[in-house]
């Protein structure tokens, strides 16, 4: 018999994290766990977004709903009929989705003994790099922050921007970090012209390619700013579900997936198997979470061409530690525990 639990837990950044919509100082995760009758349990996490209408409240209000079904079905393989019945649950709400679902994925890979990434036959060295993000802040503060991160061994980072000052960041960036990657995020930002026009002075700057500069509520000016960008764009929160994949394909050239907003890792699957149908490259990205969901992501990395998995490194303290890290480097081959690897810090 399986049984379930949850608890909500607050985790304080690092640093106060901004990005064009606002701060944040503290994350509310919603950790949840699943024992089966020999003792193994598997961990999932939530972490709701406000943007997409979760919170932690609402993942709370429909979780014991949630692992009801789990109970019910009584499997942790059976996850495609899980999935299936936690849909006709609740639609919508994919972070408290994706806690079970990751949940479950850990301990039906304890079971069997294996790293998640054996039991789905994935391979280990193709795990990209990930980036380290930079939030907003005043230039000096994040011309620091690049130097803190570069010394830490992180040769890709995510810059924050949608300011009256954004070219004048990325060259502060670029100073302090000459030899990195740099990829930029206005989360929607700015207007389709202001886009074009910032792509044009970025391009000066070797910036790899541009996050979601415009808004989502209007996918046209996406295919405004693509169709005219020299840079390469990449959808965020103009790609959510499904059938977001197809919508975008015409006007972006990259999706940027989160398993929060998947609603779960197989979801997930079918969306990188979608892109790539469509031509269209693949990041995968997070929240600000604890290893017990970015541990599960990383296993799924060797199927994209772009890792954006440094939510934990945002925390101040983790209460999981998750798969072995140097710099921006994902060391998923030196996960020798079964399951996602995500554990208690303390054990």
């Amino acid at each position: 018999m399986l049984s379930t639990e949850f608890e909500r837990v607050s985790l304080p950044l690092a640093d106060a994290f901004t990005i064009s919509r606002g701060t944040q100082e503290v994350a509310e995760n919603v950790v949840v766990r699943i024992t089966d009758d020999e003792g193994r349990t598997g961990v999932g996490s939530a972490a709701p977004a406000a943007h997409y209408g979760e919170t932690p409240e609402t993942v709370e209000a429909v979780l014991p709903e949630l692992l009801a079904v789990v109970e019910a079905v009584d499997d942790p393989h059976a996850t495609d009929r899980i999935e299936r019945e936690l849909r006709g649950v609740v639609e919508d709400n994919p972070a408290a989705r994706a806690a079970v679902d990751v949940a479950l994925h850990d301990l039906s890979a304890k079971r069997l003994n294996v790293p998640l990434y054996r039991q789905w036959g994935l391979d280990p060295e193709r795990v990209p790099k990930t980036s380290f993000t930079i939030g907003l802040g005043t230039t000096e503060q994040m011309r620091e922050k690049t130097r803190s991160a570069v010394a830490e061994g992180y040769d890709i980072v995510k810059v924050k921007l949608g300011t009256d000052r954004d070219e004048e960041i990325v060259a502060a960036v670029r100073e302090e970090a000459p030899d990195a990657r740099i990829r930029v995020d206005a989360n929607e930002a700015w207007t389709p012209r202001e886009a074009v026009q910032m792509t044009e002075r970025l391009d000066a700057y070797d910036v790899e390619f541009v996050e979601q500069p415009v808004p989502a509520s209007d996918p046209e000016s996406l295919k405004f700013v693509y169709e005219r960008s020299p840079l390469p764009i990449a959808a965020d929160e103009s790609c959510v579900t499904l059938p977001d994949v197809p919508a975008v394909a015409d006007r972006t050239d990259i999706v940027n997936l989160k398993l929060m907003k998947t609603g779960g890792l197989d979801e997930a699957t079918r969306m990188i198997h979608t892109a790539r149908a469509h031509g269209l490259e693949v990041m995968l990205g997070c929240m600000i979470e604890t290893n017990a969901s970015i541990a599960a992501a990383c296993h799924l990395a060797p199927l994209v061409d772009y890792a954006d998995l440094d939510g934990a490194l945002l925390l101040a303290n983790d209460e999981y530690t998750g798969i072995p890290t140097e710099g921006s480097e994902i060391r998923l081959a030196d996960c020798d525990r079964p399951g996602t690897g995500a554990r208690r810090s303390e054990s």
